[in-house]
Parts: structure tokens; sequence; C-alpha cells
């Protein structure tokens, strides 16, 4: 092979393989492709994997086709009772005909959100109207939930979007309401919390009486019980004192006189003035 042959072939190689790369592209799972002919849409209903286009003729253009998120902002919706309340929601959503989805919105995901977000709107409005606050607040989410969906579907379709789901994340009052809201609960608990402590303070004024009039009674009875045993001690004790004067006089006497002195005596600075022949010494005499 000459070299000039060698030389016609490799630049002819490498224009093949150009044209060969540019005469493929790949889908990934996670993605939908529309092949386009001198920008006119040609394809859209491509499967993940390797496929073939003209080169310079053909283009390709690759959107994301996972779940989506859109995070509504908070929202004021008029409910049956005309009353405000703030609603934070969000919608999970994916591109359903890419085809479609371009045609509308230019494929864009900026531009499909704000859709979305108006017809979503559009669609609260109305459901939030026709329900009560303590309807919004008790009721099962997921009849909402479903009735969203049902409603904003068929809309959605039109732009070649596929609802997922749509959540209601939070239902709150304005904040001057909820000031107020906030001021009545408050009064509220507070009668409830003085109502609790009147009867707690009536309460604590019949058990102290109660505990008053028992002391009373007890103390009485002990006193009476008291009065009672001492009476039949101090008998007991006559009893004693009479049967022991009865069996030895003289010793009761000497007995009587030993205590009479030692009650006397009992303290040094005493002084007694008496006859020494007197009853009260008649012990000390030396005389039987």
């Amino acid at each position: 092979m000459s070299s000039k042959t060698t030389q016609v072939l490799i630049p002819a190689g490498l224009t093949l393989c150009v044209l060969a790369y540019m005469s493929v592209f790949y889908v990934k799972e996670n993605e939908k492709a529309i092949l386009f002919r001198l920008g006119e849409m040609v394809t859209s209903d491509y499967t993940p994997g390797l496929h073939f286009k003209t080169p310079i003729i053909n283009n390709v253009s690759t959107f994301d086709a996972r779940v989506l998120t859109l995070d509504a902002k908070s929202e004021r919706f008029l409910t049956s009772e005309k009353k405000n309340v703030i609603v934070d929601s969000f919608v999970k959503w994916r591109i359903g005909d890419v085809g479609l989805f371009y045609t509308t919105v230019g494929g864009d995901e900026f531009q499909a959100n704000l859709r979305l977000d108006q017809i979503m709107k559009d669609a609260m409005r109305s459901e939030f109207g026709v329900r009560t606050i303590k309807q919004l607040i008790s009721e099962d989410r997921n009849e909402l939930r479903q009735t969203l969906l049902a409603k904003l579907s068929p809309t959605a379709e039109k732009f070649g979007i596929e609802l997922i789901d749509i959540r209601v994340k939070r239902i709150d009052l304005p904040p001057e309401v909820s000031s107020s809201v906030y001021q009545r609960m408050r009064a509220e608990r507070e009668r409830v919390a003085r109502e609790f402590r009147s009867q707690g303070a009536e309460s604590a004024e019949q058990i102290s009486a109660e505990a008053d009039k028992q002391k009373h009674v007890i103390v009485a009875n002990a006193q009476r019980d008291a009065e009672s045993i001492r009476g039949r001690g101090d008998a007991q004790s006559a009893e004693i004192y009479a049967k022991s004067y009865g069996k030895n006089p003289e010793f009761y006497a000497f007995y009587r006189s030993l205590q009479a002195y030692q009650t006397s005596f009992e303290k040094t600075q005493d002084t007694l003035v008496l006859k020494p022949n007197s009853d009260f010494f008649k012990y000390f005499s030396s005389e039987k």
C-alpha cells in the first residue's frame, strides 16, 4: 500500500468514526428523549437504551423523567365560614407525555411548576370554599387528596404532566386570628384554673374543719379516759392505803410522817417553827 493511499484512508476512517458517533445516542433509565429533524419534532417515544439518528439533520433533547416536587408557597384560602386559613402544600409529578410537555411548556420544568401551581391553587380555593375549618382539620386528609387529584389530573395531562400525589402539609390560622384564639383559649384555661383552685380551697377548708373536729373529739375522749383512769387509780390507791392502814396503823403513820418530812425539808432554806413535843416530831423522840 502506497503512502498516498494511507494518507487518504486515515482521514476517511476518522470521518467514518465521527459520523458513527454522531449517528447514535443513548437514553438513560431516568430520562425521556425527543428526536428533532431540522428543528421539527419527529419521535418522542424512546425507550431506555441505544438509538440511531441521522447526523446533522437530527438532534436529540433529553428531559428528566424522575418524580419531581413542586413545594408551593403558603397561600390564604377562604373557608365556607368566610374565614382565612393559611395552607402549605406540595405536589409530586413527572413527565407523562414528553412530546406534549415540550410543545405546551417548552420542556421547561420551571414553567411546568408555574402552571401546576396556578391550577392547584384554583382547585384548592374551590375545595376549601365548601368546607369549614373544623372539617378541614378533623376530616380525613386522604379524601381531600383524592378530590384534588381527580380535579387536577385532567388539566395536568394537557401539559404532558402526570400527577403522582398532592399533600396538604399544614393548615394554620392567620397570625391575627391565631393571637385572638390563643387569648380566648388562655382566658378559658385561666377560668378553669381559678375554678379548680376555688374547689381546692373549699375542699381544704372542709378537710381542715373535719380534722379540727376530730382533734377536739379525740382530745375530749382522751381527757375523759384519763380522768376515768386517774379516778380508778386514786380509788385503788385509797383502797390500798386503807387496807395497809388497817393492817398496821402504827407503821402507816410512821410512813406518812417520813413522807411529810421529805416534803417539808426538800429545800435547805425552808424553816419550820414548831414545839419540840409537837406531833410532827413525835418519831424524832427517843421514847417508844
